[in-house]
């Protein structure tokens, strides 16, 4: 990464950063585009450089996190059982996600602007993993690799929908890895 990129990459860490902060200390609705981009130093032009509006610094992902799952995916060896595979990369991917998820989550319970929309953290993430299964997987497989991929975000989806307000991110990734285990292919349920 050149010093360009490295600069532009601080800005736009600079500017989402300072939006969490005033999301969490104000409100979504309360917090303007003129205060974050005055917290993070940067003008209103700017800050529309680098985010559609206020909802994509919620939802946007870093720009060096598609590497980073790219590596989770890529690092599973060939022969690993998918489901193996498929455990290590969701618990990875929410691992990535430690320093804003219960805020993200937060704020979509707080805020019905942020709750009717349709965007998701994970939406880029589960549509490259779904091509990284499809990849993997031989033609005569594709029904098997399919439905344990459906299982295993089914199961992270649960640990999210049943994650409490008061149990903090530990809690969380625990409750997925216990949800991936149950449902695990070949696991009685327990």
């Amino acid at each position: 990464m050149n010093l360009r990129e490295r600069k532009k990459l601080a800005t736009w860490r600079a500017i989402r950063t300072a939006a969490l902060r005033l999301f969490d200390e104000q409100g979504y609705e309360a917090t303007t585009v003129e205060q974050i981009a005055a917290a993070a130093n940067v003008s209103r032009a700017t800050f529309f450089n680098y985010f559609a509006g206020k909802e994509a610094v919620v939802f946007d992902q870093d720009p060096e996190e598609r590497g980073n799952w790219r590596a989770l995916m890529d690092d599973r060896p060939a022969d690993e059982p998918l489901w193996d595979s498929l455990t290590a990369i969701l618990t990875g991917f929410v691992e990535s996600l430690r320093d804003r998820m219960a805020l993200q989550r937060r704020l979509k319970a707080q805020s019905p602007v942020l709750a009717q929309s349709g965007q998701n953290f994970g939406e880029r993430f589960f549509t490259e993993l779904r091509q990284w299964v499809a990849s993997r997987t031989a033609d005569s497989d594709e029904l098997t690799a399919t439905l344990q991929l459906n299982v295993a975000l089914a199961a992270a989806d649960t640990a999210y929908q049943t994650w409490p307000d008061d149990e903090p991110f530990d809690g969380f990734l625990r409750r997925l890895e216990r949800c991936l285990r149950q449902a695990r292919p070949g696991t009685a349920a327990g």
